[in-house]
């Protein structure tokens, strides 16, 4: 129980850095300096007010300073981080695996929110991913041919979905950067992880895609991001895609 603990809470305060790292990427400042400040007036965040999680209830999610509320959104991040973690710890134990797979997690758990802000995927976190992907195979439970594989496939297969849509309607669909991120996932989980990341990616964008158009009000027109679908295919693939997959084929060869 003890290990579950630490990681559980060393995730909480990774989920802290990921908060930076989601405003200040896009933004083309420094994830390392200057300290954390209130992005409303600007007051550098003490230390015992940064404390993940515990800092925003105890504060009701207001800056001490200007007293302005704080997007929930920092805890939020700050518990999936944490989440992950725990999740990753006890499917892979301590392991090469874990680390690797967890610095993964929070890549995507970055990417998902500044796609979801801006519309962009920053290819320092996609094309870099796939890098350091390639260099870091040895130590997961993918094959450097699947790897390989599901790159290609990742990217190829998606670049041509959005020149099929493009020949078909004359509008852009997906932009390069779901086509450098779902590349990315490929390298981390294979062949087959590319093909239940973009089923269940489509499928879990279909279903919130379409309420949120029609929310919105703007039809389906809505400019709607998919990295974050893509993202939360992938998560879902590495937790349970091999459990879902059996289980369906079990299902229909019966």
């Amino acid at each position: 129980m003890a290990p579950v603990l630490i990681v559980a809470v060393f995730g909480l305060f990774i989920g802290s850095f990921l908060n930076v790292c989601i405003h200040r990427i896009p933004r083309d400042k420094s994830i390392v300096w200057p300290a954390s400040s209130c992005p409303k007036c600007s007051q550098p965040i003490k230390p015992w007010d940064n404390i993940p999680v515990l800092s925003y209830i105890i504060l009701l999610g207001r800056c001490r300073g200007c007293r302005e509320f704080i997007s929930p959104r920092y805890p939020l991040v700050e518990m999936m981080s944490s989440l992950f973690a725990v999740g990753l710890f006890l499917l892979f134990g301590q392991s090469a695996s874990f680390v690797i797979y967890y610095v993964w997690a929070c890549a995507l758990l970055i990417i998902t929110f500044i796609d979801l802000d801006f519309q962009i995927i920053p290819d320092s976190l996609s094309i870099g991913g796939i890098v350091v992907g390639l260099c870091l195979v040895y130590w997961l439970p993918v094959t450097y041919k699947d790897a390989l594989i599901g790159l290609f496939l990742g990217a190829g297969g998606l670049w041509a979905i959005i020149v099929v849509y493009y020949l078909l309607t004359g509008k852009e669909g997906m932009g390069g950067g779901d086509v450098k991120l779902l590349g990315m996932i490929g390298v981390f989980t294979g062949w087959h992880g590319v093909l239940y990341t973009i089923f269940m990616g489509s499928l879990i964008g279909s279903l919130i895609g379409v309420p949120w158009a029609l929310i919105n009000k703007k039809g389906m027109q809505a400019p709607i991001p998919f990295g974050p679908f893509l993202a939360m295919g992938a998560l879902m693939y590495l937790f349970f895609g091999q459990d879902m997959i059996n289980w369906y084929f079990g299902t229909i060869t019966r």
